[in-house]
């Protein structure tokens, strides 16, 4: 048939066309194409399109697991940044605890230091009073005696009444402290 559509054309007195083959091989042509058209489309088409699903669905699983683990690591930063928070809040008052409790020690420390001083001061006071008051009342006697002895020599006489011994004593002690406080608030 080719044959006589090309004997057909070269009877006319048409040259036949180098750019166009001739007509059985399209024709054959277009039966193999179609056939390895429909074997790609029936077996490769199928395979390559599962390939490429697999794939896809690797990349998005791995997608997914990326954006699972990003915000795993965002949740664990952010509990990590607030604990951090927490952390440095609680040093914070524990460093204000420590510091009025050591504030509070030194205040105790120094009241008891202070009442200890006083205590002390005040024990010293009682001890030096006591220790004047049987000094002077030692003095009072040696005195007494010694001045009686005295008065006994300068007068000749024995001062044997131990009443008037006693006021007689009494009464220049009286004026002796009287002339100790007159000179001592004078100062």
């Amino acid at each position: 048939m080719a044959d006589s559509i090309l004997i057909l054309a070269a009877e006319e007195g048409e040259t036949p066309n180098p750019l166009l083959p001739a007509t059985y091989d399209i024709v054959w042509s277009l039966v193999a194409l179609i056939l390895v058209g429909f074997v790609f489309w029936k077996f490769v088409l199928p395979m390559f399109q599962k390939v490429l699903d697999e794939r896809s669905e690797l990349i998005e699983g791995g997608i997914k697991k990326a954006e699972e683990a990003q915000a795993e690591a965002a949740a664990a930063l952010e509990q990590y940044r607030s604990q951090l928070a927490e952390a440095r809040t609680e040093a914070a008052q524990i460093r204000e605890e420590a510091r009025a409790q050591g504030q509070q020690i030194i205040a105790d420390m120094k009241a008891q230091a202070q009442e200890e001083s006083d205590r002390i001061v005040a024990a010293g006071h009682n001890q030096l009073q006591a220790q004047r008051q049987q000094i002077v009342a030692e003095l009072r006697s040696d005195l007494g005696r010694s001045s009686v002895d005295l008065a006994e020599k300068i007068l000749g006489e024995a001062l044997a009444d131990d009443v008037k011994r006693a006021g007689s004593i009494d009464r220049f002690l009286d004026e002796l402290d009287s002339l100790s406080a007159d000179s001592a608030s004078g100062k």
